[in-house]
Protein backbone atom coordinates (compact mmCIF):
# COMPACT_ATOMS: atom_id res chain seq x y z
CA UNK A 1 0.00 0.00 0.00
CA UNK A 2 1.26 3.66 -0.77
CA UNK A 3 1.90 5.63 2.54
CA UNK A 4 1.92 9.33 3.19
CA UNK A 5 4.86 11.11 4.79
CA UNK A 6 3.16 12.27 8.70
CA UNK A 7 4.34 15.23 10.18
CA UNK A 8 3.03 16.77 13.74
CA UNK A 9 5.15 19.74 15.14
CA UNK A 10 4.41 21.65 18.33
CA UNK A 11 5.78 24.90 19.21
CA UNK A 12 8.41 22.77 21.93
CA UNK A 13 9.76 20.58 18.41
CA UNK A 14 8.55 17.84 16.26
CA UNK A 15 6.37 15.04 17.85
CA UNK A 16 5.51 12.73 14.78
CA UNK A 17 7.77 12.30 11.76
CA UNK A 18 6.89 8.60 9.83
CA UNK A 19 5.30 7.32 6.52
CA UNK A 20 2.25 5.94 7.07
CA UNK A 21 -1.35 4.73 5.15
CA UNK A 22 -4.12 6.72 6.60
CA UNK A 23 -3.89 9.70 8.99
CA UNK A 24 -8.21 10.65 10.26
CA UNK A 25 -7.60 14.25 11.88
CA UNK A 26 -10.65 16.68 13.79
CA UNK A 27 -10.96 19.51 11.10
CA UNK A 28 -12.60 22.66 11.90
CA UNK A 29 -15.62 21.66 9.46
CA UNK A 30 -15.26 17.75 10.62
CA UNK A 31 -13.22 14.77 10.60
CA UNK A 32 -11.53 14.07 7.59
CA UNK A 33 -9.15 11.58 6.18
CA UNK A 34 -5.67 11.70 4.25
CA UNK A 35 -4.06 8.90 1.85
CA UNK A 36 -1.23 8.75 -0.27
CA UNK A 37 -1.40 11.12 -3.32
CA UNK A 38 -4.33 13.14 -1.40
CA UNK A 39 -4.87 16.08 -3.38
CA UNK A 40 -3.84 19.15 -1.93
CA UNK A 41 -5.71 20.35 0.91
CA UNK A 42 -5.56 23.47 3.79
CA UNK A 43 -8.02 24.08 6.41
CA UNK A 44 -7.65 24.26 10.31
CA UNK A 45 -7.39 22.19 13.24
CA UNK A 46 -9.88 21.43 16.24
CA UNK A 47 -8.93 20.06 19.37
CA UNK A 48 -9.66 16.49 18.69
CA UNK A 49 -7.91 12.98 18.32
CA UNK A 50 -5.70 12.72 15.56
CA UNK A 51 -5.10 9.19 14.86
CA UNK A 52 -3.02 7.46 11.91
CA UNK A 53 -2.49 4.22 10.89
CA UNK A 54 0.98 2.05 9.55
CA UNK A 55 0.36 -1.39 8.77
CA UNK A 56 -1.84 -2.79 11.31
CA UNK A 57 -1.19 -0.73 14.35
CA UNK A 58 -3.19 2.38 15.05
CA UNK A 59 -1.63 5.51 17.25
CA UNK A 60 -4.37 8.00 18.59
CA UNK A 61 -3.12 11.54 19.25
CA UNK A 62 -5.05 14.56 21.08
CA UNK A 63 -4.45 17.43 19.14
CA UNK A 64 -5.41 21.32 20.13
CA UNK A 65 -5.97 23.85 17.28
CA UNK A 66 -3.72 24.62 14.40
CA UNK A 67 -3.65 23.93 10.57
CA UNK A 68 -2.95 21.06 8.73
CA UNK A 69 -1.08 21.17 5.14
CA UNK A 70 -1.51 18.42 2.60
CA UNK A 71 0.68 18.50 -0.60
CA UNK A 72 3.15 16.28 -2.44
CA UNK A 73 2.74 13.10 -0.51
CA UNK A 74 3.30 14.90 2.74
CA UNK A 75 0.23 16.06 5.54
CA UNK A 76 2.43 18.56 7.98
CA UNK A 77 0.20 19.40 11.09
CA UNK A 78 1.05 22.33 13.15
CA UNK A 79 -0.70 22.28 16.37
CA UNK A 80 -0.30 24.25 19.33
CA UNK A 81 0.09 20.75 21.65
CA UNK A 82 0.01 16.82 21.22
CA UNK A 83 0.02 13.76 23.44
CA UNK A 84 -0.33 10.20 22.56
CA UNK A 85 -3.52 9.00 24.28
CA UNK A 86 -1.51 6.01 26.34
CA UNK A 87 0.23 9.21 27.93
CA UNK A 88 -2.60 10.93 28.89
CA UNK A 89 -3.21 11.45 32.53
CA UNK A 90 -7.35 10.41 32.63
CA UNK A 91 -8.23 12.05 36.30
CA UNK A 92 -5.97 15.36 35.77
CA UNK A 93 -8.24 15.89 32.65
CA UNK A 94 -11.40 15.07 34.17
CA UNK A 95 -10.61 17.43 36.81
CA UNK A 96 -9.78 20.36 33.89
CA UNK A 97 -12.93 19.25 32.73
CA UNK A 98 -14.96 20.06 36.05
CA UNK A 99 -13.25 23.20 36.07
CA UNK A 100 -14.30 24.42 33.26
CA UNK A 101 -17.91 23.51 33.08
CA UNK A 102 -17.48 24.82 36.51
CA UNK A 103 -16.44 28.04 34.94
CA UNK A 104 -19.22 27.95 32.05
CA UNK A 105 -21.67 27.89 34.66
CA UNK A 106 -20.72 30.78 36.67
CA UNK A 107 -20.07 32.65 33.35
CA UNK A 108 -23.96 31.78 32.75
CA UNK A 109 -24.79 33.24 36.01
CA UNK A 110 -23.46 36.57 35.03
CA UNK A 111 -20.02 36.28 36.74
CA UNK A 112 -18.01 38.74 34.36
CA UNK A 113 -14.66 38.23 36.35
CA UNK A 114 -14.68 34.70 34.04
CA UNK A 115 -13.17 34.69 30.41
CA UNK A 116 -16.18 32.41 28.82
CA UNK A 117 -13.84 31.77 25.63
CA UNK A 118 -10.59 30.66 27.63
CA UNK A 119 -13.43 28.36 29.56
CA UNK A 120 -14.77 27.15 26.60
CA UNK A 121 -11.60 26.15 25.04
CA UNK A 122 -10.33 24.31 27.88
CA UNK A 123 -13.33 22.39 28.12
CA UNK A 124 -12.67 21.27 24.48
CA UNK A 125 -9.68 20.47 24.96
CA UNK A 126 -9.92 18.31 28.42
CA UNK A 127 -13.16 16.42 26.65
CA UNK A 128 -10.66 15.32 23.41
CA UNK A 129 -7.71 14.41 26.06
CA UNK A 130 -10.39 11.53 27.76
CA UNK A 131 -11.70 10.62 24.52
CA UNK A 132 -8.43 9.89 22.86
CA UNK A 133 -7.12 8.46 25.98
CA UNK A 134 -10.76 5.88 25.77
CA UNK A 135 -9.72 5.08 22.22
CA UNK A 136 -6.02 4.45 22.88
CA UNK A 137 -7.41 1.85 25.10
CA UNK A 138 -8.06 -0.67 22.52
Amino acid sequence: MAQIHLEIVTPTGPVVSEDVDLVTAPGSGGEFGVLANHAPYLTTIKPGTLSYHKDRDTKYLMVSGGFVEVSNNRATFLVESSEFGTSIDVDRALKAKERAERRLAQAAQGDEKINRIRAEAALHRAVARIQTADKAKF
